[in-house]
């Protein structure tokens, strides 16, 4: 049997994360915050300027969640927050690329997200039930950005994301801010979930 290669990446906390065989002492909040901050939704093909990063949806996708499920318990908030904490170290990639890449793909990303979710106390694999309300607040959020940033028609966004129900996306703007105040907010909101569990 060949032996399986390493694939390390050093973060700027000084951690070294072996991103094929991830461990959870080996990540820190604050590289996650980082990362996503950097990182851009929707390739960058959206209006303004800075880009969207994914620490900001992922901030958005948690609202969502919360409106949809005030009484979920602080963690599955968190489990909100950090749906895409992998994408932190493998980046972005649209839902078609992401289907063109193959299986492979889905199977680092679920190893990256057990090893966080253990990190912060959560189950390595969140349950199908709270992953599906997840989902759902995710393709609000997909539809919001789709029509507010990425140039969709809402009649488009409808198509492949559904429509929202009016009621709880009112107040919900996209700003695009510089990432450093991003990176601030994921931080803080982490943190204060945290505290919850």
């Amino acid at each position: 049997m060949a032996k399986q290669s390493r694939a390390w990446q050093r973060m700027l906390s000084g951690r070294r994360l072996d991103l094929l065989d991830p461990t959870p002492v080996d990540i820190e909040i604050e590289d996650i915050a980082h990362g996503l901050a950097f990182v851009a939704r929707w390739n960058g093909q959206t209006r303004g300027d800075h880009a969207y990063s994914v620490a900001e949806h992922s901030l958005l996708v948690e609202t969502l969640f919360s409106r949809m499920w005030p009484d979920a318990p602080a963690k599955w908030q968190l489990a909100a927050l950090l749906h895409d904490a992998p994408e932190y170290v493998i980046g972005d990639m649209i839902s078609p690329v992401k289907a063109a890449v193959g299986p492979e793909y889905g199977v680092l990303d679920d190893r990256l997200a057990a090893a966080i979710h253990i990190r912060f106390g959560l189950p390595a694999e969140i349950p199908v039930q709270i992953k599906k309300r997840i989902k759902k607040a995710d393709k609000v959020s997909a539809w919001m950005e789709a029509t507010q940033i990425a140039g969709f028609s809402a009649a488009e966004a409808d198509r492949f994301f559904g429509h929202p129900d009016p009621a709880l996306i009112r107040g919900l703007d996209i700003q695009l801010r510089p990432a450093p105040e991003v990176r601030h907010d994921f931080t803080r909101r982490h943190a204060a979930l945290m505290d919850g569990l």
